[in-house]
């Protein structure tokens, strides 16, 4: 049984043409900012895609060229280097005196650049930082100390980009 009031305004049809306008008014209104809103939206989608385009752009660009300072620091050791070799043939003196102003010139590159020497002669062995090559016996030295470095180590900003190549002190064997 269906119960049916025709004196009952039906919610779904406008009572008057002024509602009705209404009605029209409010539905163009909320399709405008609706269209508003995807505009919106598409714009802000390809500001972003832009974004993440630049950014992997600009991160491709320094990973090509993070060594460009360094690298051009450098020309000049190389230079000097370039310049040793082609007067190879001068006294020894000044070939040695070419070659400490270069190594002098190499250092102050490496150093600004965040290198550090590890140079641990009478130093406690270090595994972290020291690879022992072999052990001597000294009664010089402390035992588990370092004797001689074969070849030094270097920190990059304090962390290890190269272990020293070192000799450990052991006790001598009549001792």
């Amino acid at each position: 049984m269906h119960d049916s009031n025709p004196s009952a305004p039906d919610p779904a049809q406008p009572s008057t043409p002024a509602d009705a306008a209404e009605l029209a008014a409010r539905l163009a209104a909320a399709e405008a900012a609706v269209a508003e809103m995807r505009e919106t939206l598409l714009r802000e989608r390809a500001e972003l895609e832009n974004q993440r385009r630049r950014l992997q752009r600009d991160l491709e660009q320094a990973r090509r060229y993070a060594n460009e300072k360094l690298l051009a620091d450098l020309l000049p050791v190389r230079d000097s280097l370039e310049r040793g070799l082609g007067i190879a043939n001068a006294d020894a003196g000044s070939l040695r005196a070419g070659m400490e102003l270069t190594l002098k010139a190499l250092a102050k590159v490496t150093e600004s650049a965040g290198l550090t020497a590890l140079d641990p002669l009478g130093q406690p062995f270090d595994a972290e930082r020291h690879q022992a090559m072999s052990m001597v016996e000294s009664s010089e030295y402390a035992p588990d100390s370092v004797v001689s470095v074969l070849q030094k180590g270097y920190l990059l900003n304090d962390r290890l980009l190269r272990p020293a190549l070192v000799a450990v002190a052991r006790a001598p064997a009549d001792a």
